[in-house]
């Protein structure tokens, strides 16, 4: 904490890393060439580094614990944190294009494990592409979540291509999820959640969850709260849209 309190990007007070040092522009072009790391295959991913507390040191196998969870375009990692503590035991990553923020979320993490020992030893970040590399950090059906929390709309017709949900890269996510894993969704432009929605009900290997369901997964009710994005659109009054689908099995 003396480490902390010596940073003019942490804050005194909390011990955390302060926004407004961390700030860059709201998206990116998920199809301009970046330079960064990628693992060659998910065997590659060296769990080390993200979760040193069940994995102490670097290359150790542990097959009975992968990453469960993956934050598409996590922001500053709100979503993270608060499934973090809802779900201790299990992995999570945030996957972000953004250099700034994801150090912004990396410093995040660190300062909690700091501040609050035996917590948050679950979540990690990864600075990435997620439509190009998904498959680099993922086996097939190893996750049980996906999270796509108020992504680029793309507005322009041309730019719909750039979508992190489309047809082409639901493919890609039905391979990574689990049968009954859960991709959720939401948004504040209306056309871009009948979009997602759309895509999500023409994909053969999603199908919405009931009401009934929706009701029951505490996870739903975090989707509008746990963001800064979610939190800035309730201050605003404005009205969301989500929408939250089951991976099945193909019908033959």
């Amino acid at each position: 904490m003396l480490e902390n309190e010596a940073k003019p990007t942490f804050s005194k007070s909390t011990g955390l890393p302060r926004k407004r040092f961390y700030r860059a522009r709201a998206h990116s072009n998920p199809l301009s060439d970046s330079h960064f790391p990628v693992p060659i295959s998910p065997s590659h991913v060296d769990y080390s580094l993200h979760y040193p507390h069940f994995f102490p040191s670097s290359g150790e196998v542990n097959c009975t614990k992968k990453i469960q969870f993956a934050d598409v375009g996590c922001g500053f990692g709100g979503m993270l944190i608060s499934l973090s503590t809802l779900f201790p035991e299990t992995l999570m990553i945030g996957m972000e294009l953004r250099d700034k923020v994801t150090e912004y979320v990396k410093e995040r993490i660190l300062a909690l494990r700091v501040s609050k020992p035996g917590q948050y030893e679950n979540v990690s970040v990864v600075r990435t592409n997620s439509m190009k590399y998904i498959p680099n950090y993922f086996e097939k059906g190893q996750l049980s979540k996906m999270f796509f929390l108020f992504p680029d709309p793309h507005f322009k017709e041309k730019n719909h291509r750039r979508r992190v949900i489309s047809p082409h890269l639901l493919d890609e996510y039905a391979y990574v999820l689990q049968v009954g894993g859960i991709v959720y969704t939401i948004t504040d432009v209306e056309e871009l959640g009948d979009w997602m929605k759309r895509c999500l009900e023409s994909h053969p290997m999603f199908e919405a969850l009931t009401e009934e369901e929706l009701e029951a997964d505490p996870v739903v009710k975090l989707l509008s709260t746990a963001t800064e994005e979610g939190q800035k659109v309730a201050r605003n009054g404005g009205q969301t849209y989500k929408a939250v689908f089951r991976r099945i099995s193909p019908s033959l």
